[in-house]
């Protein structure tokens, strides 16, 4: 039982972690996206 409850608090803790991960990415692309120099819709005319 306690092996059990073990790999779930691994599961848990490994979920959160990931999902930590990919908020922090997808604020990274935004920031990114947002202080670009170039505007991404210009054709550079």
């Amino acid at each position: 039982m306690k092996k059990l409850l073990l790999v779930a608090l691994a599961a848990i803790g490994g979920l959160l972690v990931y999902r930590q991960i990919q908020a922090d990415k997808a604020e990274q692309d935004l920031w990114t996206e947002e202080t670009d120099s170039v505007p991404s819709g210009s054709t550079g005319a």
